[in-house]
């Protein structure tokens, strides 16, 4: 009996892994964003890994480029610019038209090709179905602050480069909603209204982009905007959502 009862014992194990084998690959195919290994789609929702995977994009220019061509993503590439420790080889500028409907004020910035595609994925992901759940409306406009700046951490003569030295990020200072309201970081991230909540929210979706992003709660610097930037610092680097 002994014996019988171990064979059925293998048998049941063997069934289990075979089950948990089944479950795991019916999860990743239904749920391929949330699995590190999986390649990147911007047409996928946004999964526990994607935001490591668009920073994983800065030294690979050629995939970035493919992932805005597959999402339908208009855009300039823009010619390398080499100043010192300042300087880009992976910028682009979002053109009008295609997938994305979002305009930036001043003009078009010039941006690390991560840090577009994150963009990109932001707005379809979260700026616009916020917006529609705050006030009923679309965001037609980014109002920024700007993306390449040679310079150091906080305009400072020395320590470390700013990521906006590689354009490598982008400060956002509000957004133009499709009935012409405006919601400003400065004067509204205080607030307790829709336009507060809001810009929580759609900070608090950025975090799931981008490699650091600092809001109004980092410190009196960031006090008119939101600073986000796609820093690589590895497949299990820090991140920064404040």
């Amino acid at each position: 009996m002994s014996e019988v009862r171990r064979v059925i014992q293998a048998i049941v194990i063997a069934a289990l892994l075979l089950a948990a084998a089944f479950a795991l690959y019916a999860f990743v195919r239904s749920r391929p964003q949330d699995m590190p290994w999986t390649p990147l789609d911007l047409g996928q929702p946004i999964g526990l890994f994607t935001g490591r995977k668009l920073a994983g994009l800065t030294d690979d220019y050629a995939t970035c480029r493919a992932l805005l061509d597959r999402a339908g993503v208009e855009y300039a590439e823009l010619a390398p610019v080499s100043a010192g420790q300042c300087g880009y080889a992976d910028a682009v500028r979002l053109e009008p038209g295609g997938a994305r409907t979002i305009g930036f004020a001043p003009d078009r910035p010039g941006m690390a090709c991560p840090v577009a595609a994150a963009l990109a994925l932001w707005e379809w992901q979260v700026l616009q179905p916020a917006a529609e759940r705050h006030f009923g409306e679309r965001v037609t406009r980014i109002d920024h602050l700007g993306t390449y700046s040679c310079r150091r951490l906080y305009g400072r003569d020395t320590g470390d480069f700013s990521e906006h030295a590689t354009a490598d990020a982008l400060d956002v200072a509000g957004f133009r909603l499709s009935d012409g309201e405006e919601v400003s970081v400065l004067r509204d991230w205080d607030g307790t209204g829709a336009k507060a909540a809001f810009l929580r929210e759609v900070r608090d979706g950025a975090c799931d982009l981008y490699s650091t992003v600092l809001s109004p709660d980092y410190n009196a610097a960031h006090r008119d905007h939101f600073h986000v930037d796609q820093a690589e610092r590895g497949a299990a680097g820090s991140r920064a959502c404040r």
